[in-house]
């Protein structure tokens, strides 16, 4: 008998791959960015370092479509409250921490397949990976991103019963996190006081670890992925706390 984890993660991934308009919808921004930074702003920025402009900003834009397509996977716990599934789960005799965990994971695999098809579309722009040795890596670096925003959207969904008000209260959380981080352009020119801010912007991390991964672009890899390990351990106990408070 599978474990309750496998099911939902099954669910979630099954739903996924049986609505073909999402993946063409949720793959329209990234390409705008794309197309409008590579295209429109990269062209006047000259290579710096050995490293052109694509080469800085495709991990960001994978790192973009991970934060979003994540963060909003949370959607579909509101759906099931509203619905009448999740009362279904919460009744059943099994770990609530399998039923989150499942969930998240499989709102993470549906991303990382997004981010992989975004870093892929770049090679279109003339980006390319520096070192395929390190494809494994990416994978890993795309997926623990993806799960940390995962767990996050599903942490604040647990709050929420409004399918209308979750997408702007996410995106009112996303655009500054996405704006206020290296994604698209290097902090270094930026004020004082929002370089300051960036630090404490979790989405800036994954960011230099994705560009470490895809790009080769040198960071201090040792304390971004320390940064993250301990937000997703933080984040996942905060988001089992709060689902485990939802009334069956």
């Amino acid at each position: 008998m599978k474990s309750a984890l496998a099911v939902m993660w099954h669910r979630q991934v099954k739903e996924y791959l049986r609505n073909k308009q999402r993946l063409a919808v949720s793959l329209v921004q990234p390409i705008l960015f794309l197309i409008a930074f590579g295209f429109g702003i990269g062209s006047n920025f000259s290579s710096s370092d050995g490293i052109s402009y694509i080469q800085y900003l495709i991990p960001g834009v994978v790192g973009m479509t991970l934060l979003m397509s994540s963060t909003m996977s949370g959607m579909s716990l509101i759906f099931d409250k509203k619905f009448g599934f999740l009362k279904e789960t919460l009744v059943a005799p099994v770990s609530r921490m399998q039923l989150i965990y499942g969930r998240c994971l499989g709102g993470a695999t549906t991303s990382t397949f997004q981010g992989l098809v975004v870093l892929f579309l770049g090679y279109f722009m003339g980006f390319k990976i520096e070192n395929w040795a390190r494809f494994p890596l990416i994978l890993i670096a795309m997926f623990f991103t993806a799960l940390l925003f995962s767990l996050l959207g599903t942490m604040l969904a647990s709050k929420f019963d409004d399918m209308q008000s979750f997408p702007s209260i996410m995106n009112f959380l996303m655009m500054p996190m996405m704006f206020l981080s290296s994604a698209f352009f290097s902090v270094e020119n930026y004020p004082k006081i929002l370089q300051y801010v960036v630090k404490f912007n979790p989405f800036d991390y994954c960011v230099k670890i994705l560009r470490f991964v895809i790009s080769g672009i040198e960071t201090n890899l040792a304390f971004c992925t320390l940064v993250l390990v301990l937000l997703i351990g933080l984040i996942g106990a905060l988001a089992t706390y709060f689902f485990n408070k939802i009334e069956a």
